[in-house]
C-alpha cells in the first residue's frame, strides 16, 4: 500500500489492500476521510436555503453518495472494499470508543488537563487497537459535525450495508459491543458515585434506593433478554435517579464550599448516563430508525472527542462553579462597602478617614524601611509585611481603604446584573429591575468617591504632622530632602505613573480572588467546625474559647486573606520583576498621597513652586482612576462569566444609566438627603 494521499477515487480505491499490515489499513481509512474533506466548486445556497438536501448537500457527503455509487456499479471493488473494511473494524477495540471514547481516564481535573495539553500537543498514530484512538485520528475536524449532521438515512444505510454482512436472524455485529459497553460504563458510574468523596456528600434520602448499585444490575439485565425496550426503560429511571443523586453533591457545595475534582466527577456521571442513553437509542431501534439512531450516535461521539480534546472548554466548564462561589463570597463582604443613604455615607467617611490615617503610618513605615538600604527582594519583603500589616490593623479596627472596595462590590453589582438579564423586556417588572440596577450603580459610586475622599482626608496631614513634629524636636524632617526629590520624580504624571497604576489594579483584582478561594477552601475543610469541636482544641481554649474562635476565623478568614495578599504583593511583586529586569512599580492612590505628604514636609513650602510637584498632584486622581477602574472592570468581567450571562440588553441599561445621570446627577456623588424606605429606592 503506498503512504501518499489520493487525489482521485481511482488511486483511493487502488491503494485498498486487504492483506497490508493494520497500520496501513488505518492509514487507507485516514484517505478516504480526507478525499470525501476535499472541496468542491462552492454552492448557490446557504444550508438553510437548498432547495433540494440530496442535491446542495455539503461536498462530504455528496462524495460519499458518489463513492457507494460506483462500488455499486463495480461489484468487484464493493466486495474488495467491504472486506477490508471488515477486517479493519472487527479486529479493534470497539469499547474503547464507546466506552471510554470522550472521558477522562481518570476522576480528577489536574490528570484531565494533562491529559488535555498532550492530545493537543502531540501526534496521535494508527498503529493502535483501539477503535477510540482511530475514531480521533478519522473524525477530529472542526467542520466534521456540519457534514456528518447532514447525512440522509438512505445514505447512512448504504455505508452500515457495506461495512458489515449480518446472517439472516442474528442480531448486527455492533450490538454486543453495544451491550458491552454500557455495562463498562455502568461500572464507573457507580465506581465514581460510591466514591468517599462523593458518597459523604449526597443526599442520605437519595442515596437509600441504592441508584448506582441497581444502575449496574440494570446495564448487565440487557444481555439475553428478549424484551430490550422494557430493560432499556428500566434502566433510564435508574440513570435518571443516578444523576439526581450525583446533582445533590452541588447544594452542599454551594453551602460547604467547592471542590474542582467533585464538580468534575458529577458531570463525568452526567456525560457517561447521556452515551448510555444514547446507546440504548441504537439498541432498541427499528429497521426504519436504526439509521437515523446511528448518525446521532456518531455525531455524539465526534462531540465528545471535540470536547475533550479543548483545554478552554475545560476551564469554562469547571472552574465556572468555582469562580460564581468564589465571587458570591466576594459579593457577601462587597455589600459592606455600598452605602445607600445619608448615614452610611457619613459612616464610610469616618471608616475610610481612619483607614487613611492607619496608612499614613505605613507610608512613615515605609520610609523607614528604606533607610536600611537593604537588598531589593528584602526591601520588597518588608515592605510588602508592613502593608500586610496595616491592612489587617485597619480591618480588625473595620476601618476602610477605598481601593479595596471595587474588586468587593464588583460582584454585588454583577448580581444584579444577572436579573436585569432574565427579565424579559415585555415584562412590566422588567422597568423595576432596570432602575433598581441604575440605583446599585449609583450607591457604588458615590461609594467608592467617599472611601477615596476619607482616606485622603487624614493621610496627607498625618503624615505632615508626623513631619512636623519632627522638625520641632530635631530640627530634622523624619523623611530627608533625598527621598522626598525621589517621590517627586517617581510619582510624576509625565513618567510611567499611568502603567503602574493600572497594574496595582490587577493587583487589588487579584487579592479578592485570592481571598475568595482561601475562604472557599477555609469552609469546603469545614476549619471553623474543626475549630470549635476538635478535643485538642477544646482542652487548649475551653469550650467557649473556641466556639467563639471558630466565628471569628469563620467571619474574617476572607478579609485577613485579601489583605495579607495585597500587602505582600505590593511589596514583593516589584522587587522580583526588578530581579528578572522587569521595571514595574506600584502606584496606590492613598500610599501615593502619603508619599507626596512627606515630600512636603521634607522640602517645605518652596515645593509648591515646583511644576514636578503639580505633575504629582495631578497624578494622584487617575492613580486614583486607574485602581479603581481596572479592579473594578476586572471582578465585574469575571463576575458576569461565573454566571455564564451575555448581557443583551446593554442598550437599555446604558440607556437608562444617561436617564438618570441626566436627571439626577447629584445620586452619583451624594447621598439622598432623607433615608429611604427600603434599599435600592
Amino acid at each position: 500500500m503506498q503512504f501518499s494521499q489520493p487525489r482521485t477515487l481511482s488511486e483511493l480505491l487502488a491503494q485498498a489492500d486487504t492483506q497490508a499490515p493494520a497500520p496501513e489499513r488505518h492509514l487507507w481509512l485516514i484517505h478516504l476521510l480526507n478525499w470525501l474533506r476535499q472541496p468542491g466548486p462552492p454552492s448557490p445556497y446557504t444550508p438553510g436555503d437548498w432547495p433540494d438536501p440530496v442535491e446542495y448537500s455539503p461536498w462530504p457527503v455528496r462524495r460519499l453518495r458518489h463513492l457507494l455509487d460506483v462500488l455499486e456499479q463495480r461489484p468487484q471493488d464493493r466486495l474488495h472494499i467491504s472486506a477490508l473494511l471488515r477486517h479493519t473494524l472487527s479486529r479493534l477495540d470497539a469499547t474503547g470508543l464507546l466506552a471510554d471514547y470522550g472521558f477522562a481516564p481518570r476522576q480528577g481535573f489536574l490528570s484531565e488537563l494533562a491529559e488535555r495539553m498532550r492530545l493537543v500537543c502531540l501526534p496521535g498514530t494508527p498503529q493502535t487497537n483501539d477503535l477510540g484512538e482511530l475514531f480521533h485520528l478519522l473524525l477530529s475536524r472542526s467542520d466534521d459535525m456540519a457534514w456528518l449532521s447532514a447525512l440522509d438515512p438512505a445514505t447512512v444505510e448504504r455505508m452500515v450495508a457495506l461495512c458489515s454482512t449480518p446472517k439472516a436472524g442474528t442480531n448486527p455485529p455492533w450490538q454486543a459491543s453495544a451491550i458491552e459497553s454500557i455495562q463498562l460504563l455502568a461500572s464507573q458510574m457507580r465506581a465514581g458515585g460510591l466514591s468517599p468523596a462523593m458518597r459523604q456528600r449526597m443526599d442520605r434520602g437519595l442515596l437509600a434506593s441504592q441508584p448506582f448499585h441497581r444502575v449496574v444490575q440494570a446495564a448487565e439485565a440487557l444481555r439475553d433478554n428478549s424484551d430490550l425496550p422494557a430493560c432499556a426503560q428500566t434502566l433510564r429511571d435508574v440513570l435518571h435517579a443516578c444523576c439526581t443523586a450525583a446533582d445533590s453533591v452541588r447544594s452542599h457545595l454551594d453551602e460547604h464550599g467547592i471542590s474542582v475534582d467533585l464538580v468534575f466527577q458529577v458531570d463525568q456521571i452526567h456525560s457517561r448516563s447521556r452515551r448510555i442513553d444514547v446507546l440504548l437509542d441504537t439498541l432498541i431501534a427499528s429497521p426504519e430508525t436504526s439509521a437515523t439512531a446511528l448518525r446521532a450516535l456518531v455525531l455524539h461521539l465526534v462531540q465528545a472527542g471535540q470536547e475533550r480534546r479543548s483545554v478552554r472548554a475545560l476551564f469554562t466548564q469547571h472552574y465556572g462553579l468555582l469562580a460564581r462561589k468564589v465571587t458570591e463570597r466576594s459579593a457577601e463582604t462587597g455589600g459592606h462597602y455600598i452605602t445607600r443613604d445619608l448615614v452610611e455615607y457619613r459612616t464610610m467617611l469616618r471608616e475610610a478617614s481612619g483607614g487613611g490615617a492607619i496608612i499614613g503610618l505605613t507610608t512613615l513605615m515605609k520610609f523607614a524601611i528604606g533607610a536600611f538600604s537593604l537588598p531589593v527582594f528584602w526591601f520588597g519583603f518588608w515592605a510588602g509585611v508592613n502593608y500586610a500589616v496595616s491592612f489587617v490593623v485597619v480591618q480588625l479596627l473595620h476601618l476602610t481603604v477605598a481601593t479595596k472596595q471595587p474588586a468587593m462590590t464588583a460582584p454585588t453589582l454583577a448580581a444584579k446584573l444577572e436579573d436585569v438579564g432574565r427579565t424579559d423586556a415585555a415584562n412590566p417588572a422588567a422597568q423595576e429591575t432596570i432602575d433598581s440596577f441604575v440605583d446599585e450603580v449609583a450607591h457604588l459610586l458615590r461609594s467608592q468617591i467617599a472611601g477615596i475622599v476619607g482616606n485622603l482626608l487624614l493621610v496627607m496631614p498625618v503624615v505632615l504632622l508626623a513631619q512636623g513634629l519632627m522638625w520641632s524636636l530635631t530640627t530634622k524632617p523624619l523623611i530627608g530632602a533625598d527621598s522626598g526629590h525621589y517621590v517627586l520624580h517617581s510619582l510624576t504624571l509625565l513618567g510611567p505613573t499611568a502603567l503602574f497604576a493600572a497594574f496595582t489594579g490587577v493587583l487589588l483584582f487579584a487579592s479578592s480572588l485570592i481571598a475568595g478561594w482561601v475562604e472557599n477552601w477555609f469552609v469546603y475543610h469545614r476549619l471553623d467546625s474543626a475549630i470549635a469541636w476538635n478535643p485538642r482544641f477544646i482542652t487548649v481554649l475551653g469550650p467557649r474559647r473556641a466556639q467563639r474562635w471558630a466565628h471569628w476565623w469563620r467571619h474574617n478568614i476572607s478579609g485577613l486573606a485579601a489583605n495579607v495578599s495585597l500587602g505582600m504583593m505590593l511589596g514583593v511583586i516589584p522587587a522580583v520583576c526588578s530581579f528578572v529586569g522587569l521595571p514595574l512599580e506600584v502606584r496606590h492612590v492613598t500610599l501615593a498621597a502619603g508619599q507626596l505628604a512627606a515630600a512636603i514636609g521634607a522640602l517645605g513650602t518652596g515645593i509648591f513652586q515646583q511644576p514636578d510637584f503639580w505633575w504629582c498632584v495631578a497624578a494622584i486622581p487617575v492613580i486614583g482612576l486607574l485602581n479603581l477602574g481596572v479592579s473594578f472592570s476586572l471582578a465585574f468581567k469575571v463576575a458576569l462569566a461565573s454566571r455564564g450571562l451575555r448581557v443583551q440588553e446593554r442598550g437599555r441599561l446604558y440607556a437608562a444609566l444617561g436617564e438618570r445621570w441626566r436627571k439626577h446627577p447629584r445620586s452619583f456623588f451624594l447621598p439622598p438627603r432623607a433615608t429611604p424606605d427600603a434599599p435600592g429606592n
